[in-house]
């Protein structure tokens, strides 16, 4: 089985969680047997094209004018991609996978020229993300990812929660929804031996200070300033306590004037964007890691802290309240609620025992349910239930011929055969 995915990041282009998503499952749906060609931005640190662990990578250069505004980028960057997906599946893709509607206009394209099935994966919604449609631009995101919907065989969401948001939302029949959840790899997590972690520490807290991390954008949605407004209530308990806030956004010079207002400022440490190395060794130091999202459709965030063996609260929203099992694999509280996240932020740094029971289960869940070989497993089921669907359909008669004659006559390059085939059969 051949497959194209198609995403708008792949690392080191990292913008949110789509890029490890894409990395991580692309690479274990190769260890069971699958073709995966990756097309995706291009990056100034990387190569255009690579092999990265058996998944072919193709980082499209950008030789476009400057577009004047996000969507004409947008659409700019689909059609590089066509460009070199038309060239990929022209030599026998068997279905394209699009990750989130930024890719759909390419996504559907190579759907109906090839005339190949189209896999979505859905990873958020607009209207979830703002609660609500409340502009122009946020009405046309939602309407795209609607017709990413549409034109889908079927579309992979992460989490229950997520699949009713998609049925609600789009009206998305719930035969053409498959929910299967992230997932997580503890090997990107682990701090090599010989570190010296107290002195790590040191730069962050002192000796006698407990660790609270958060990671993330620094964005409404995640709800930092919830937590500052927990952590006021969290110093009034435990005074030798530390906050560090690590990620870069929008919010960031709000959330440093509200902690000055707060009067907490001295006790937080902003730490802006710090790269894999860094944000493992905060794991490994924290003694709590803290995920209070007021929109959350999985919560990737938690797995990691999970795959990390440190104690997480988190809030119970969206997919997080279905990563973490309360009192089990961690906390969770109300959204929104300073009080409750402070409660609960308090209840681990005070019970030692808890916390390593909570290290004990999580391990378990993320090695056995958050596993990415069970993940690419759950994946695969699908395409191949796509797959079966197309091949019995009167739309994969009406495949173009010259798709078949070209495959046999260049599987690997273009040549002067397949050019006189094309123009034969598309004129």
């Amino acid at each position: 089985m051949h497959v194209i995915m198609l995403s708008w990041e792949y690392p080191p282009r990292v913008v949110g969680g789509i890029a490890r998503h894409v990395e991580d499952l692309s690479k274990a749906l190769v260890k069971q047997g699958v073709d995966v060609d990756v097309i995706t931005c291009g990056h100034s640190n990387a190569c255009e094209e690579e092999d990265d662990e058996g998944v072919r990578v193709f980082r499209v250069p950008f030789h476009n004018p400057s577009p004047p505004d996000f969507l004409t980028w947008v659409m700019q960057m689909n059609l590089n991609l066509m460009e070199r997906g038309i060239e990929r599946a022209a030599m026998g893709a068997d279905l394209v996978h699009a990750h989130d509607w930024i890719v759909a206009y390419a996504g559907k394209a190579l759907k109906h020229a090839f005339n190949i099935p189209l896999v979505g994966t859905i990873h958020a919604t607009e209207y979830g993300r703002n609660w609500g449609l409340h502009n122009d631009l946020q009405r046309y995101i939602s309407n795209v990812e609607w017709w990413l919907g549409f034109e889908s065989w079927r579309v992979i969401c992460c989490s229950e929660h997520m699949r009713r948001e998609l049925s609600w939302i789009f009206q998305l029949p719930g035969d053409k929804l498959r929910q299967i959840p992230n997932g997580v790899d503890p090997t990107r997590f682990q701090v090599p031996e010989g570190e010296d972690l107290v002195a790590f520490r040191s730069r962050w807290a002192a000796p006698d200070e407990q660790m609270i991390f958060f990671i993330g954008r620094l964005v409404h949605e995640k709800g930092v300033h919830v937590l500052l407004d927990a952590f006021c209530k969290v110093l009034a308990y435990r005074d030798k306590v530390k906050l560090v806030v690590a990620g870069k956004g929008p919010a960031d010079a709000y959330l440093k004037e509200y902690a000055g207002n707060l009067g907490i400022y001295n006790r937080v440490y902003f730490a802006g964007f710090v790269d894999d190395p860094t944000r493992n060794k905060l794991y490994k130091c924290a003694d709590v890691a803290c995920v209070p999202s007021l929109y959350e459709p999985f919560g990737i965030t938690a797995l990691e802290a999970m795959a990390s063996g440190t104690p997480v609260v988190v809030s119970d929203v969206g997919g997080l309240g279905e990563v973490v099992r309360h009192g089990v694999t961690g906390m969770k509280c109300y959204p929104g609620n300073p009080s409750s996240l402070a409660d609960n932020i308090l209840t681990l740094l005070a019970d030692k025992r808890l916390c390593d029971e909570i290290r004990a289960n999580a391990t378990h869940d993320v090695l056995t349910k958050f596993n990415w070989d069970i993940i690419a497993e759950s994946t695969s089921r699908v395409y191949d239930e796509v797959l079966k669907a197309y091949r019995a359909s009167p739309w994969a008669v009406t495949r173009p011929r010259w798709i078949f004659q070209a495959q046999e006559a260049v599987p690997h390059e273009y040549s002067r055969e397949y050019s006189r085939y094309f123009a034969h059969n598309s004129g």
